[in-house]
């Protein structure tokens, strides 16, 4: 209902494994923007990198990078978050440096709101939960992941606006590999897996964000180390990917980015550049050009999030 907003903590103090990690609720005030801290509940975890809200607004997942773990919130009417009632503790490695022990990175609840996905890059997993809004559960599903390609390194994942499809951002291997999804099970199946760097680029690289159209034509991907943003065409039929372009975001390091309400615009945020860059978007071929708008002096930024006016 874009009353209240959310927000992750991650470095309040490393005494207390589990309990100094924490995620903190606002009021907001859609008009003038202000907002008004309501309260802040731990999230059993270390390292909150991801939070996302359910779509009846009843619940929050935590997604735990640093002890690799997952944590429920219920919310309640107040906006308040509640003691965490679903938690889970994810266990295992990868074959990459960064792969030592697990790191949940990014949460989505399903269109149906029956089950959420968790993106752990620590073990190249897709994580899948039963979630159940009235009784504040989350139960591992069956099967509980699907398996991507070692070393990918899973970092968000996203579903398709049609339901039948999730993508997932592989920080580690910049791909993206695209899912075919089963409401009725939750079950996932891996139908395609596409490079988000152009063939001559050889340096190092990371992958940050992944965001969807509201049509469901376009995908973007955002690059660190080729400092860009990669546009696919979703193709209608099967839901592959098929690269359209890659724009430079005139920065460094592009940790997220967001496309407006309208979804005329992207707002690509280059967290070691300290600046958001503007974009107008092509509704027709998902193609970005930049509008020649820039907010400088925004330190670091890691997250981009619109609130529409009343």
């Amino acid at each position: 209902n874009r009353r209240f907003l959310y927000a992750g903590n991650e470095h309040e103090g490393e005494d207390q494994p589990g309990k100094n990690n924490t995620i903190s609720a606002f009021a907001l005030d859609r008009k003038s923007g202000a907002l008004t801290f309501l309260n802040r509940i731990s999230c059993r975890g270390e390292g909150p990198a991801h939070i996302v809200v359910d779509r009846d607004g009843k619940g929050l997942i935590a997604s735990n990078y640093r002890s690799g773990s997952v944590a429920l919130l219920p919310i309640g009417a107040d906006g308040r978050l509640q003691e965490a009632t679903g938690f889970d503790q994810h266990s295992g490695s990868g074959p990459k440096p960064q792969q030592t022990v697990p790191r949940a990175h990014g949460a989505v609840f399903s269109p149906d709101n029956k089950f959420a996905l968790v993106a752990e890059h620590g073990i190249d997993k897709v994580m899948v939960y039963r979630y159940n809004a009235a009784r504040s559960t989350l139960l591992a599903n069956d099967p509980p992941f699907i398996k991507v390609k070692p070393g990918n390194g899973p970092r968000h994942v996203a579903f398709h606006p049609g339901g039948r499809m999730v993508y997932a951002l592989n920080e580690l291997s910049s791909t993206v590999t695209v899912l075919g999804y089963d409401a009725k099970g939750g079950t996932l199946k891996q139908l395609q897996e596409i490079t988000t760097l152009p063939p001559n680029f050889t340096e190092t690289n990371s992958t940050a964000q992944l965001q969807i159209d509201r049509a469901g034509k376009f995908l973007y991907a955002s690059n660190r180390g080729h400092d860009s943003i990669a546009v696919f065409a979703i193709e209608a039929a099967s839901g592959t990917l098929r690269l359209v372009e890659h724009v430079a975001t005139q920065g460094k390091t592009p940790r997220d980015f967001s496309l407006d309400p309208t979804g005329a615009y992207l707002f690509a945020a280059n967290q070691n550049s300290d600046n958001i860059v503007l974009f107008r978007v092509d509704a027709a071929t998902g193609k970005l050009t930049p509008a020649g708008q820039v907010i400088q002096q925004a330190p670091e930024p890691s997250c981009v999030v619109f609130v529409q006016a009343s």
